[in-house]
């Protein structure tokens, strides 16, 4: 055999098994789990291969983007934003997001970072907007579940899932910091001199409830009083029904013989000066006791 011809074959068969390994290399991608591969035929999207083993047709089929699925991270961003009470105020935001459909994300937008924290800086500025300044500090998570449910309305054709959201923070400048501040030590005078008002109100309440206290109990004292007396001249008078004068001239002579004691017991004691007249009675008082006695 013609050593020329056996050395043509082996050339067409090793042109041959290059093709079937070129052709085996071109045909078959793996996927790695963390990507999705575009493919495009003649320059028209063809298919999306997911993670794993998959074939193409080789020399007509192409793969023109591999992209991440991963959840990628937006530099936090700052933007100006005013309230409906015209407050300027910056916020900061931090947003998450994954691509769950290449084929949109390469074919529909350009630069998918750039578009989403555009998007995300003009629904802050609209939900802002809406709000008074104590409503954001004090509703901030209602604040950022408006945003989240908006944002992912606006980026779901670019084929992407927003994940997260967040408000990191809301700053004042200077100028509104200065003017709350102050506005908080009025308020908080406020409440101070309301709280003393308050204090002294309740003090003259107690007062004026102590002195009716006292005028009740006083009134109630004195209508004992009334009624002890009340039912002394009650007995005074059933004693002069059954008994005649001489029970009235006896209650006489005894309050005079009480009368007398008294003025002795006082100061300057040594003398007492007595009426005549007075002595009479005392000598009548103290001989009815002494024959009562």
């Amino acid at each position: 055999m013609d050593p020329s011809v056996l050395t043509g074959g082996n050339a067409v068969f090793l042109a041959l098994a290059i093709f079937v390994i070129l052709c085996v290399l071109l045909g078959v991608r793996i996927v790695p789990q963390s990507e999705k591969h575009v493919v495009e035929r003649f320059g028209r999207l063809r298919a999306v291969l997911g993670p794993g083993i998959n074939l193409i047709v080789p020399f007509l089929d192409r793969v023109a983007h591999r992209v991440s699925v991963l959840e990628r991270q937006l530099p936090n961003a700052q933007q100006d934003a005013i309230t409906s009470d015209n407050v300027l105020v910056k916020v900061e935001t931090s947003v998450f997001y994954r691509v769950t459909e290449p084929e949109k994300t390469v074919y529909r937008i350009r630069d998918i970072d750039g578009a989403i924290a555009t998007t995300v800086a003009g629904i802050v500025r609209s939900e802002i907007g809406k709000l008074e300044l104590d409503q954001v500090q004090s509703n901030r998570a209602e604040l950022i579940g408006k945003v989240r449910e908006a944002v992912a309305l606006m980026v779901d054709d670019w084929g992407v899932e927003v994940t997260r959201a967040e408000i990191l923070d809301v700053n004042l400048d200077e100028a509104t910091r200065a003017a709350m501040l102050q506005q908080l030590n009025a308020e908080r005078a406020r409440r101070a001199q309301v709280t003393e008002a308050e204090g002294q109100k309740r003090a003259v309440e107690l007062n004026a409830d102590a002195e009716l206290y006292a005028a009740e109990q006083e009134a109630k004292a004195r209508r004992v009083l009334a009624d002890a007396e009340a039912y002394a001249t009650g007995v005074i008078a059933m004693a002069i029904r059954d008994n005649g004068l001489e029970a009235a001239q006896y209650q006489v002579a005894l309050k005079q013989v009480e009368a007398l004691t008294a003025v002795g017991q006082g100061e300057g004691k040594q003398v007492v000066v007595v009426p005549a007249q007075a002595l009479d009675a005392f000598g009548d008082a103290f001989r009815m006791l002494k024959g009562r006695g």
